[in-house]
């Protein structure tokens, strides 16, 4: 039976933000590339994000209270770097409150950026405001994406990406203000599926929230809304092998889906939405282009974040989406595969992206309340 972290059945909803409720956006497979998803079309050329500077490019939608590059006054915060156990170089940012006793021990967070993201959009301001709320909060770039290591950079690895959790895990217990007992993690839209992975072989990890969650494997395999055929599956696993054998001879990386560098009369409501965020100055950071790499691309094809997810129970579980988000199915599957304690938390009049940096949507109230009692 559904239960909510306290043991209720629940699927709950968010107060209403002041916004108008926009249409669920419906895909078909050829929409879903817009986040990095398969495309059986093929690669298509090889990307690059604009050579520019933030203030060079359009502002894009800040209302609601996007504030993407939020610093607080409140929260110290340090750049740091620890290693996973590939050994390979895992680069962070440490949030610390000003006022933290360092004398005692405090719960922390691990904080997970979007897929194709790094950690200065989104991950960041999540961190910076629960380290407002008194948690000692780490944010970091997952393993070959923006500062950390891997090579070559954009590949696509679901298992190391969870790895990235762990290790994040294993560098907060080490500090001495930190209560080992206490650590949760936030995982944002592709990295909720990574962070779940990883909760489910580390119970080190004591309570899980996903905001805009995307089931990485369960996207690629099937697009949104089940829109992705056997055959085109088949196909770009096809056109990702081939692509290895180019690279083995020497030829240039090509990258697939992603969000776009230009829009069109094409362009879909989801390459809009992307686009808005990391393409202009909302949410635009130089250190990605957003485009995995297409040979490495069809490993999300064996990712099942949430087979064996009865494993994370007792330990809570909490999603929150937009309800009017297009990804609100991986949400939606999620809870009802979790055996508890779970919650569905409904943000009235929200999009996916709206949840990246829009504090006026953010339920942070519910996210400081959800680890306050279950930390």
């Amino acid at each position: 039976m559904s239960t909510d972290c306290n043991g209720n059945n629940t699927t709950t909803q968010g107060i209403q933000a002041g916004v108008s409720r926009r249409n669920i956006i419906k895909l078909t497979g050829a929409g879903a590339a817009a986040i990095g998803l398969s495309s059986a079309a093929g690669a298509g050329p090889a990307f690059a994000a604009p050579t520019v500077s933030r203030k060079d490019l359009e502002p894009g939608d800040t209302s609601n209270g996007a504030d993407n590059f939020y610093t607080s006054n409140q929260v110290t915060v340090k750049k740091f770097s620890f290693k996973n156990k590939y050994e390979m170089k895992v680069v962070g940012n440490l949030f610390v409150p000003n006022n933290l006793d360092r004398g005692a021990t405090h719960p922390a967070l691990v904080v997970g950026h979007p897929m194709g993201a790094v950690k200065e959009q989104s991950a960041n301001l999540y961190a910076t405001k629960m380290a407002e709320q008194g948690y000692v909060t780490l944010s970091f770039d997952l393993s070959f994406w923006g500062e950390s290591a891997g090579k070559p950079g954009n590949s696509v690895s679901p298992d190391i990406y969870a790895e990235d959790f762990s290790a994040a895990v294993d560098y907060l217990r080490a500090q001495a203000f930190v209560a080992k007992e206490r650590v949760g993690a936030i995982g944002i839209c592709g990295s909720g599926s990574f962070v779940i992975s990883a909760a489910k072989i580390d119970p080190r990890i004591k309570a899980i929230a996903t905001v805009s969650m995307y089931d990485m494997g369960a996207a690629n395999r099937d697009g949104l809304n089940k829109s992705v055929t056997l055959e085109q599956r088949k196909a770009f696993i096809a056109t990702a092998a081939a692509q290895r054998d180019v690279e083995f001879a020497g030829g240039a990386m090509e990258y697939t889906g992603g969000t776009p560098d230009e829009l069109t009369a094409e362009s879909t409501a989801v390459d809009r939405e992307f686009y808005d965020f990391y393409r202009t100055a909302r949410g635009y950071h130089p250190n990605t282009t957003t485009h995995p790499a297409l040979a490495t691309n069809n490993k999300f094809m064996n990712f099942h974040p949430f087979t064996d997810l009865d494993l994370v129970s007792p330990r809570p579980l909490l999603f929150i989406a937009g309800d009017q988000a297009h990804s609100r199915e991986f949400s939606e599957e999620a809870y009802r595969l979790a055996t508890g304690p779970k919650e569905l938390f409904w943000v009235p009049g929200a999009g996916h992206v709206d949840l990246y940096d829009r504090t006026g949507l953010i339920p942070f109230d519910k996210l400081t309340d959800f680890f306050r009692t279950q930390l």
